[in-house]
């Protein structure tokens, strides 16, 4: 499997992504297609100035952006019902999306010669770029920050590839699947990493006391 198709599997699922975004937030047309332009192709846009690649290469995907442009007017004319079945699937194609891109960015790093540390930091991009910034434009707090166990599993895509632990196409279909079941187990578990607040919290005695009914 080359990135190109890595590449086409990772358009489709975060275009309708941000596209069914679009909708819950009552995005008109404009608003549904640069959404999902924003998170299909946000995460390659900020990796290739990551790794030096001339912005003008982005613009020679002349068939990913049919692809994309297909999808969203897809989902924009399908019945609400059928829009209903992404509450369900919704999860699995974002985490398809992330396998997808994570590896995509990563043999980008790897085909240019960058170390591993740059390798990781294109899959991280590569994958989570765009849905950080579906979720701004949506005026929604990127989830991947505080709630989930996500940015981890493009790392783990990121050291795979970067330390040619998978390299040919049967490894890489592996890897492309373990990371998809990651994700959806460390959903399901509801895995988390470490948080530490520092708002205040309540004390015993700063609690409101009951009143005393007295006769």
């Amino acid at each position: 499997m080359s990135w190109e198709w890595f590449n086409i599997i990772g358009t489709v699922a975060f275009v309708i992504s941000g596209a069914v975004i679009a909708m819950e937030e009552e995005y008109d047309l404009l608003g549904v297609i640069v959404l999902g332009m924003a998170t299909a192709f946000g995460g390659g846009i900020l990796r290739n100035i990551l790794l030096g690649i001339p912005l003008t290469a982005f613009w020679n995907q002349g068939t990913l952006f049919t692809i994309a442009l297909v999808s969203m007017l897809i989902v924009f004319v399908l019945p609400h019902k059928y829009i209903g079945y992404w509450n369900r699937w919704g999860l699995f194609f974002d985490a398809v999306g992330l396998s997808a891109f994570a590896i995509q960015g990563a043999m980008y790093a790897t085909q240019m010669n960058y170390p591993l540390s740059a390798t990781i930091v294109a899959a991280v991009l590569t994958g989570i770029g765009g849905g950080i910034i579906r979720d701004v434009l949506a005026g929604r707090k990127p989830l991947v920050f505080k709630e989930e166990i996500y940015a981890v599993w493009a790392m783990v895509a990121g050291v795979a590839v970067g330390l040619k632990w998978a390299t040919s196409i049967p490894e890489l279909y592996a890897l492309f699947s373990a990371i998809i079941v990651c994700r959806m187990v460390s959903v399901y578990r509801g895995w988390k990493l470490p948080r530490r607040s520092l708002r205040p919290t309540p004390t015993p005695s700063s609690a409101p006391r009951p009143l005393n009914n007295r006769m």
